[in-house]
């Protein structure tokens, strides 16, 4: 049976695609080549690294206001990605968060794109427990 496998990628809408990438690139190191944007290799992520895929009710305050959508960026150290991004001029929203499955961080980017940053902690908890 056909069955989806994972993410094969975010796509969405920008003012100024090659100066989000730029701004991405050097503030997140996020290997982007313009026109077709950044690829990021399974291998490379976190052993026990995953991706996940849910919609949110049509009135979530969960993103920016005016957004329908967010995504979230893996990394290997919040509070550094955090201090990397306030230097680049982005927006820091709310406060660090730390659950059993990692911690969490949120800023909004150049054009108002609220992403969320995950670290995921040294060993994850098995999903769904």
């Amino acid at each position: 049976m056909a069955r989806v496998v994972g993410i094969g990628g975010i796509f969405f809408r920008s003012q100024d695609p090659e100066a989000l990438g730029a701004w991405y690139r050097k503030w997140l190191d996020i290997p982007v080549e313009p026109p077709q944007g950044a690829s990021f290799r399974l291998a490379d992520a976190p052993r026990d690294g995953f991706a996940v895929w849910a919609p949110f009710p049509a009135a979530t305050e969960y993103f920016a206001a005016d957004k329908s959508f967010m995504f979230n960026l893996m990394v290997d150290d919040l509070d550094g990605a955090l201090e990397r991004v306030r230097e680049g001029g982005a927006e820091i929203v709310g406060g660090v968060e730390e659950y059993d499955f990692g911690r969490f961080g949120w800023f909004l980017d150049p054009e108002g794109n609220k992403v969320e940053l995950w670290q995921p902690p040294a060993e994850a908890p098995p999903m769904g427990g």
